[in-house]
């Protein structure tokens, strides 16, 4: 009971640092890049906080598989450094021993990461999607920012007003450019407001103004001055484009197209990767006093992306067809639970899988 509760309580610890460090990573990574986005005009300044926060959800999954692996990691490598681990053997505890406390601790982090991989994921994408696409599809009004040149969603209007009133409805000193069929319309005018028909149609109202119409290269402009001219405001009907990253995962059940089950074997590998990973660490985290203290945090890092870029590579392979879906979901895991059974069989009889792969070379020349 000692032995469990030192062992657990440690691991706890160190977990809850390792996450802070990965979510402060990924919220300034994902700051930086979604503030870029807004400034490009690609998503509203007003979601950036909402953006940035249903990335974490989505991403959570992920993070919890790296805290996980890396804090069992963590803790066993110093438990072999500082001599502790020589301790608890030399009192009768195994390696195998290890495995119970490990997993009790781990289950509701595996638990955890099974809800937002099925959960979470799809949720996050679904609501980032919309607001991405809400802004995309917004009507020309949503454009009118003081000093700015904005372009309309359908890539014909560009618009420049010098100021706005308060409420968005007065508008002064506007510019508007036209295009259509090849021929170029601007419009200047010292002001304007926003009028909404009985009908719903909605008009930029522009008074005392000029306006240019012709042919780029060609001298026959028509200039026409006005004191009332209206120009429609244009409107996109929001229209919700389904993706297997957003579908739920009933819905996928639901549906099982290529892409939907290369998505359902994606998801569903991450809690058998966050398995895989929680009994490799045991072995895994023997420390050898000759060896770099660093080494075992590498050998992490290059495991985990390997295993990760793997199961990309499964899902690939599922959506295009190259093999079935139950090959796709189980062979890549039972690869890995092959491989911690055999570290397991290894460091249990005391011998580093380097040298006994040495030695059965040498045995076979």
């Amino acid at each position: 009971m000692i032995f469990e509760r030192s062992l657990q309580r440690e691991l706890a610890y160190t977990a809850l640092a390792v996450f802070m460090v990965l979510l402060t990573i990924m919220l300034a990574t994902m700051m930086i890049r979604i503030v870029g986005f807004a400034a490009s005009g690609q998503v509203d300044p007003r979601d950036v906080l909402s953006l940035i926060g249903l990335t974490v959800i989505g991403y959570l999954a992920v993070m919890l598989i790296v805290t996980l692996f890396v804090s069992i990691l963590f803790v066993l490598t110093r438990w072999y450094r500082d001599s502790e681990m020589v301790v608890w053997m030399s009192s009768g505890v195994s390696l195998t021993h290890l495995v119970k406390p490990i997993a009790v601790f781990s289950a509701p982090l595996i638990a955890a990461i099974a809800f937002f991989a099925f959960v979470g994921w799809p949720w996050s994408n679904e609501q980032s999607k919309l607001l991405r696409e809400h802004f995309a599809q917004r009507d020309e009004v949503s454009l009118l920012a003081p000093g700015q040149f904005r372009e309309s969603p359908s890539n014909q209007r560009v618009f420049f007003i010098e100021s706005i009133s308060p409420d968005a409805t007065q508008v002064r000193n506007v510019f508007v450019s036209s295009t259509e069929n090849g021929k170029v319309s601007i419009v200047v005018s010292s002001q304007g407001h926003i009028l909404t028909q009985a009908d719903g149609e909605r008009f930029v109202v522009l008074e005392n103004g000029r306006r240019y119409d012709g042919q780029p290269g060609q001298p026959d402009y028509r200039i026409m001055s006005f004191e009332r001219y209206g120009v429609r405001i244009g409107e996109q009907r929001f229209v919700n484009t389904p993706t297997s990253t957003s579908t739920s995962t009933p819905q996928l059940i639901r549906q099982p197209s290529l892409v939907n089950l290369a998505e359902l074997a994606w998801r569903a590998g991450l809690p058998l990767i966050a398995i895989n990973l929680m009994l490799l660490a045991i072995p895994l985290a023997y420390q050898n006093p000759r060896r770099s203290r660093t080494i075992n945090l590498v050998m992490a890092v290059l495991i985990y992306l390997t295993y990760s870029n793997f199961l990309n590579l499964m899902q690939s392979w599922i959506e295009q067809g190259k093999i079935s879906f139950s090959m796709g979901l189980c062979i890549l895991h039972l690869i890995a639970a092959a491989v911690v059974v055999l570290l397991f069989w290894l460091r249990t009889r005391h011998r580093p899988l380097l040298s006994y792969l040495s030695l059965a070379r040498s045995k076979e020349k």
